[in-house]
């Protein structure tokens, strides 16, 4: 602790950065960042910027980067990635996905995890893209390697046939899917790794914006786990965490070995 009051006494350590060592996160106007999650959750926290304003998600994202070398932003619209862009030093890199929309922004120094485990995103059809790409970007920054499966919904079971090599070598597979939701109980019922099911706000009249999908998939006769609808961060987040315990586990045994 004398080392970091030191560090901010002769200036070498901005007092945001030693707040969040000191307290686990870094208070600022807009709210508290939990700059510690990572290290107490393995989850890296992400900032919502749905219902924040601009200058609100720019100033989490500041404090972010300032305490951790990095900022997650998640329904990040085109005013709030203005703001943070505006905000943060001209050497930080970004990485936009428009279809997910969400805001990755690394600090110079910043060094990404990697995991020895693969994660497969599987959708059922192109309207699923938005929810499984924010579980996608959460699972890149959590090392994990992803592998995409696009478009093989239940209405031509020989889409999911044709990528069955690809599906069982995944040691994770999220699967998002709309309508009735039947994707992951199909898929789950030809692999033998864990499912998380990623229900979908697609779908017509009753049972639809995803209703029909999240209970769909908790009807399910397969074992898979289910998320909230549209959760793509939870279930990228869930299926990091597995990765890295089979990460790890491989590590080990390499070591072992």
């Amino acid at each position: 602790m004398r080392d970091i009051l030191e560090a901010v006494a002769s200036g070498d350590l901005d007092p945001a950065v030693a707040e969040a060592r000191l307290s686990g996160y870094a208070t600022t106007g807009a709210g508290r960042f939990d700059a510690a999650r990572e290290t107490r959750r393995g989850v890296p926290e992400a900032i919502l910027a749905d219902g924040k304003t601009p200058d609100e998600a720019a100033t989490l994202a500041a404090a972010a980067v300032k305490s951790t070398g990095r900022a997650i932003l998640t329904r990040a619209d085109d005013t709030h990635v203005d703001a943070v862009v505006d905000t943060l030093n001209e050497e930080v890199t970004f990485h936009r996905d428009d279809r997910a929309r969400t805001l990755v922004a690394h600090a110079p120094d910043f060094d990404p995890p990697t995991r020895d485990a693969t994660v497969g995103i599987v959708t059922g059809g192109t309207s699923d893209a938005e929810a499984a790409g924010e579980a996608s970007v959460i699972l890149e920054e959590m090392g994990a390697t992803v592998t995409r499966v696009e478009d093989v919904g239940v209405a031509h079971l020989g889409r999911v046939i044709d990528h069955l090599d690809t599906l069982r070598a995944a040691d994770v597979l999220v699967v998002a899917a709309g309508r009735e939701g039947a994707l992951p109980t199909v898929v789950a019922g030809l692999v033998d790794t864990p499912v998380i099911g990623l229900p979908v706000s697609t779908g017509y009249g009753h049972g639809g914006s995803g209703k029909a999908a999240l209970e769909g998939m908790l009807q399910s006769c397969t074992v898979i786990s289910v998320v909230n609808i549209d959760a793509g961060f939870v279930a990228g987040a869930q299926a990091g965490l597995i990765a890295r315990a089979i990460s790890d586990a491989r590590t080990g045994n390499d070591q072992a070995d």
